[in-house]
């Protein structure tokens, strides 16, 4: 073996790049004065695409596979380089490993709240978060566009310019789309959709592609979820008595346990009610002794029953019996008709209840065949 062939095994390369880390995007091949030897091997594994940059200019875009660095491999190489030196002479090139396969579980999400237009709660604002992935569809765009020079680019470093686009696409297309709050979690399948339909031209321009968003959760302001929680519970308590009754008996629980003039005055206002309460019994029984007359309390006023009504598995109401009569007179409800009351066990027919069967015998009923 002579010294020429030695010295040509000597510079021989083997170009490869395992990843041991999960951001790492593009990676250089570090390489003494980027001297690489025509004949070298390269190495490119499933998820990797190999760039040559030759003195600073764009070269090759290498798939999977394995590779021997010649003239019938590398055609732009070849025009640039012109191999002179009977084709053996080491050339200067930096190599770029680009990781193609997707980078999953990346998170956006709304810094500030959105203002938008909702059909039902009018002017609010919203907040949104969720995951994307991100994949390089075009690694010598993505290299010139983004990576430059870095010799080590990570998910980190082009993670909050997407999410910027995200969140901007989110916004015209919540803004665009009508769909009210309420019914936005219903939605977000497509909504996610969408917003990756809207940013796929932006982010394409980058090299890159958006294979997967998804729409974790949308929020509205801590004040609109405390309204809309209080909306909720009004719906539960059915009976309107009821609930006033509770909330009397809340205010009342409140109160005692509140300090300063507020708690002073609701103790004061409960003491003379009580004192009034306790007066009247000495006041009726000293009037009885001296004979003079005395004036007989009112009897307590009657309870007004309010009604539900059960139809197509849906409940209405609260109504009251003069609505009840209205709606019989317009055959809204008959005797047939599923109603319920505070107290009532389970649901009845109207007909079988005597307080609304009253309501059918206003009108006469047919006359008598002749």
């Amino acid at each position: 073996m002579g010294i020429f062939d030695f010295l040509t095994g000597e510079f021989i390369d083997v170009i490869h790049w395992t990843d041991d880390t999960r951001d790492t995007m593009v990676w250089r091949f570090e390489r003494e004065a980027h001297e690489i030897k025509y004949g070298a091997k390269l190495t490119v594994r499933t998820g990797q695409a190999a760039v040559f940059v030759h003195e600073g200019q764009l070269a090759d875009v290498f798939t999977p596979g394995l590779y021997m660095l010649e003239t019938n491999n590398m055609p732009v190489m070849t025009t640039l380089q012109h191999w002179d030196h009977g084709f053996k002479s080491p050339f200067k090139s930096e190599i770029y490993y680009v990781n193609t396969t997707r980078f999953n579980n990346l998170k956006w999400g709304t810094k500030n709240p959105i203002m938008l237009r909702d059909p039902e709660f009018g002017p609010t604002r919203i907040r949104a978060f969720g995951t994307y992935s991100v994949k390089v569809s075009d690694p010598a765009k993505f290299l010139t566009e983004i990576v430059g020079t870095d010799g080590e680019f990570t998910m980190d470093e082009i993670s909050f310019q997407i999410r910027n686009i995200i969140v901007q696409a989110f916004t015209r297309t919540i803004a665009a789309s009508g769909i009210a709050v309420l019914d936005m979690a219903a939605n977000t399948a497509d909504l996610g959709k969408l917003i990756a339909g809207a940013i796929a031209d932006t982010v394409a321009e980058y090299g890159i592609s958006i294979p997967e968003l998804y729409i974790e959760n949308v929020s509205l302001p801590p004040a609109v979820e405390a309204a809309l929680d209080t909306r909720t519970s009004r719906g539960l308590t059915g009976d309107l008595d009821a609930h006033m009754k509770y909330a009397a008996a809340e205010a009342l629980r409140s109160g005692g346990e509140a300090s300063g003039a507020m708690g002073a005055g609701m103790g004061a206002g409960m003491g003379m009610a009580m004192a009034q309460q306790m007066a009247n019994p000495w006041a009726q029984q000293a009037a009885a002794s001296t004979g003079a007359p005395t004036a007989a309390a009112p009897p307590p006023p009657p309870i007004e029953h309010v009604w539900h009504i059960a139809e197509a598995g849906k409940t209405t109401g609260p109504f009251s019996k003069a609505s009840l009569g209205r709606m019989a007179v317009d055959g809204k409800l008959t005797r047939a008709s599923m109603v319920w009351t505070q107290g009532q066990d389970g649901w009845m027919a109207a007909d079988e209840i005597g307080e609304l069967a009253q309501l059918f015998t206003v009108m006469p009923p047919p006359p008598p065949p002749a």
